[in-house]
């Protein structure tokens, strides 16, 4: 820059509707960065690696006199209902809701509603 402003420029700076002031401008605040989302393709580079999948059926808390009185005709209640979706879990973190079905005789599960979007809110 030679440090020079044209007629125009300076037309603009002494006209009425400018506004001058001394004191520096404030800068504006930037806008937070989102986070890159990752490609679906780099995925496919861990696809090989195992994970553990767990159906958790449901739970119950029983205090330790309760647990040393069990034997093998005792029944403990669970806190599911019959029928309720059962919380399927990767590496211990939850991912779904699912049910078990037979298929040629063999437990599986189907997949009844996933959590957020899947894979992508699971931390490692």
């Amino acid at each position: 820059m030679n440090g020079q402003i044209s007629d125009n420029e300076l037309e603009s700076l002494i006209s009425d509707d400018a506004e001058l002031s001394l004191e520096p401008e404030a800068e504006q605040a930037p806008e937070p960065a989102t986070p890159p989302k990752a490609p679906r393709q780099g995925l496919s580079l861990f696809g090989n690696i195992p994970v553990k999948v767990t159906l958790e059926v449901a739970s119950a808390e029983v205090s330790l006199k309760d647990l040393l009185e069990i034997d093998a005709n005792s029944v403990i209640q669970l806190d599911k209902v019959a029928g309720e979706p059962l919380d399927m879990k990767v590496n211990g973190a939850p991912f779904a809701k699912a049910e078990v079905v037979v298929i040629n005789g063999n437990y599986g599960i189907r997949i009844v509603e996933l959590y957020g979007s899947g894979l992508s809110n699971l931390t490692l």
